[in-house]
């Protein structure tokens, strides 16, 4: 009886990157036409925002990950915003919105920082469940790099360099 449950947990076990890789979000290629309110009650259309490369990173305040993330996402902003680069963060829909304003506030996130109450920007991007979950979207609309978890801040900086001198 040990070794049938010992197979079934081993069996489990290697079935679960399998299933997050393949069962959890849909490829997107280019950018879904959305908009997005932020925080402040700004909209802002994504279609707006084509011919500049656009940073679109879903998280929470609850996501240590996403917290650690925030001085790379402020630097990114503050380094190339004046040349172009646009970011949005999208709260996922189970942060409270008090939370997500809180932190926004108290990290001064100067970039906007839109709720997704009704999940329906993560499912336009892919039925995004994982945070941080970022987009960088080229000028042309095209999603240029989707990376799930912690991003590189030295291959970004490249990226974004890239799509800026396009």
């Amino acid at each position: 009886m040990k070794t049938k449950s010992r197979l079934r947990i081993l069996l489990l076990l290697a079935l679960i990157p399998i299933v997050l890789s393949v069962g959890c979000s849909k490829t997107i290629t280019s950018a879904p036409d959305v908009t997005f309110t932020t925080i402040t009650g700004k909209k802002i259309d994504l279609k707006d925002l084509s011919g500049k490369p656009v940073m679109v990173t879903f998280w929470a305040t609850d996501c240590p990950s996403c917290v650690k993330e925030i001085p790379h996402l402020i630097d990114l902003y503050t380094q190339y915003h004046a040349q172009g680069f646009e970011m949005i963060a999208v709260a996922m829909y189970y942060d409270p919105p008090n939370h997500v304003v809180d932190m926004t506030k108290a990290r001064q996130l100067p970039y906007d920082v839109a709720l997704d109450l009704k999940s329906e920007l993560a499912h336009a991007f892919g039925d995004v469940m994982f945070t941080p979950s970022t987009f960088l979207i080229a000028p042309d609309g095209s999603v240029a790099l989707r990376k799930t978890g912690i991003f590189d801040l030295a291959e970004m900086k490249t990226r974004i360099e890239s799509l800026l001198k396009g």
